[in-house]
């Protein structure tokens, strides 16, 4: 499971706004994602063809990717969108089977 740095609880994001968890997930699995490649914000980035600022905003929640930005992303950290999607909904499904037992 994930460790959330803001707002946890064993983990589990503590989050009222279900969208709100789910975004706190991807956040944390994008920044995974990089740092298992053993990547910069700035080599990412250079990787994106993009400023390290992109990098660091979408990592901190300040800006919200598309679908085809996450591909590119988790591609250029090597990896594939398929792979990442089955571990954010394995992430997600422990979020949601602990908020159902509130």
């Amino acid at each position: 499971m994930l460790n959330v740095s803001k707002g946890q609880m064993g983990g589990v994001p503590m989050v009222s706004n279900p969208w709100g968890a789910q975004n706190v997930i991807l956040q944390e699995l994008l920044t995974l994602a990089r740092s298992d490649a053993q990547l910069t914000q700035k080599q990412l980035a250079s990787l994106l063809d993009k400023p390290q600022s992109y990098v660091s905003k979408y990592e901190s929640g300040e800006r919200r990717l598309t679908l085809p930005e996450i591909r590119k992303v988790v591609i250029a950290c090597g990896t594939d969108l398929s792979s990442f999607v089955f571990l954010y909904e394995k992430e997600l499904s422990l979020v949601e089977g602990n908020n159902e037992h509130k």
